[in-house]
């Protein structure tokens, strides 16, 4: 192996939404001749394989997870799982500690990416090999949550601490609502396996890792990337925006031919991740703004709590009125090739890091619609007011919830040339989304990234 290419090893959080951009990521590390070591678990392999565009540079390394009482058998990601169960997936994931160190010990790989088990650097920091704590959060989410003021606070946070960001934060005009800071005050106790509470888990990564890294480039992140470097004096580095390859597939046919039946820029696309489940009653305020709009629609979401499927859970009389201009699908759809498709105008998005990559690269208008996580409401307040390339649902300030009329209103916003508003943001939408695709940003970007990786190993 030429001495300037790295040998890195990959530990993400064991949930579908880390591995994948940690196997983007590999990808992008990996055409530039470094040599990547993935730690996958086993079963979890098969989904992954197909992304893995260099084998012979990409080696999967399967992991047993261990069971946990409370757990189904065979559960190893988060996506296997409801929501309240992912701290037992967390001890799992805690408990493959030893099988980690031993096959560090086998691989000798230079430096290992991680972002939950803020053990690891204590390994790596034993056997000569550098901890990078590559996180798939944003950093304007870290730092706002997770810097020292908040984390060494006398006395417990409260909801109007959390309202308002830290001392010093880079951009003042990213505020919570009163429901958003008061989830945020009751995270600030939640235990996430093994007996530790989720922020002190993200803190001893933070503090214990040789170097900090995030998905991003320093037109948008440089603001947060250098007060976090300031609070933690460690290296902090952007690895680019990594976007996604073109998938080598092309999209299913039902889909091609249902969307082709619209006109260019007329359907509303919505998908909300692969691990959100909406309550039933804002299920139903979801689709009847989405009916409510006019427009055709193709939402694809969770089965709502408490049903068994998403037909039970539809409002009366709603599938006959929208037959042959609106869908509601909960199973798995190709994002990536929708987003792309000529008829879709606009996309409602969970606010999830990776479906706002795609959604930024492509040229549908983007609808924010954010889930009780502190991240994806975040990243809809920088990408709603601060960047202005969004347009953010309104929701109660108090209880936190939306209407139809309000999912409604903000596709009305986002798709009408006319309104100063949804003019304004398409034409951020398009400054932004032409930078990120300019030919030599990620590129630049990741040539960057690499460099300063060498650096950290001298």
């Amino acid at each position: 192996m030429d001495a300037s290419c790295m040998h890195i090893a990959m530990f993400p959080w064991f949930a579908m939404g880390h591995l994948t951009p940690y196997l983007h990521l590999s990808n992008k590390l990996a055409k530039r001749g470094h040599k990547i070591s993935f730690f996958i678990p086993r079963r979890t392999q098969s989904k992954l394989e197909q992304f893995n565009l260099f084998p012979d540079l990409i080696t999967f390394y399967p992991i047993n997870v261990p069971h946990v009482e409370g757990l189904p058998l065979g559960a190893e990601t988060t996506s296997d799982v409801s929501f309240s169960l992912g701290p037992l997936i967390m001890t799992a994931m805690d408990r493959t500690e030893r099988d980690i160190e031993l096959l560090l010990v086998d691989l000798k790989p230079q430096m290992v990416f991680f972002d939950f088990t803020y053990w690891l650097p204590t390994i790596t920091s034993r056997l000569g090999i550098k901890s990078f704590l590559y996180l798939i959060v944003s950093p304007a989410t870290i730092s706002y949550t997770t810097v020292p003021e908040r984390m060494n606070h006398k006395g417990t946070l409260t909801e109007l601490d959390l309202m308002q960001p830290p001392l010093d934060y880079p951009v003042p005009s990213i505020k919570l609502y009163a429901h958003e800071a008061k989830f945020l005050a009751s995270k600030r106790n939640w235990e996430y396996g093994s007996g530790v509470l989720f922020y002190d888990r993200i803190y001893g990564g933070l503090t214990l890792s040789d170097a900090i890294g995030f998905k991003g480039c320093r037109e948008i992140e440089g603001p947060y990337v250098d007060y976090l470097a300031e609070q933690f004096g460690k290296s902090v580095l952007l690895s680019g925006p990594i976007i996604p390859e073109s998938p080598k597939t092309v999209l299913e046919e039902k889909w091609s031919a249902w969307l082709g039946r619209f006109k260019d820029g007329s359907v509303v696309f919505c998908a909300l991740g692969s691990e959100w489940k909406l309550p039933h009653d804002q299920f139903q305020e979801l689709v009847l703004g989405l009916e409510l709009t006019g427009l055709p629609f193709l939402a694809v979401v969770k089965v709502p709590i408490g049903f068994e499927t998403i037909e039970a859970a539809l409002p009366e009389g709603f599938k006959e009125r929208v037959e042959g201009r609106g869908i509601v699908h909960s199973g798995w759809i190709q994002q990536q090739l929708i987003l792309g498709h000529p008829s879709v105008g606009c996309f409602i998005t969970h606010c999830g890091a990776g479906s706002l990559t795609e959604a930024l690269v492509n040229k549908c208008q983007m609808v924010l619609l954010p889930q009780l996580d502190s991240d994806q409401v975040l990243n809809a307040r920088m990408m709603g007011s601060n960047l202005k390339v969004g347009v953010e649902v309104e929701k109660g300030e108090e209880d936190g919830l939306f209407t139809k009329e309000s999912v409604c209103k903000a596709v009305e916003i986002a798709m009408d040339e006319e309104n100063g508003v949804g003019r304004e943001v398409r034409a951020n939408h398009s400054k932004l989304r032409n930078f990120l695709i300019s030919h030599d940003l990620e590129s630049n970007c990741l040539d960057d990234f690499c460099q300063k990786l060498q650096y950290l190993l001298k």
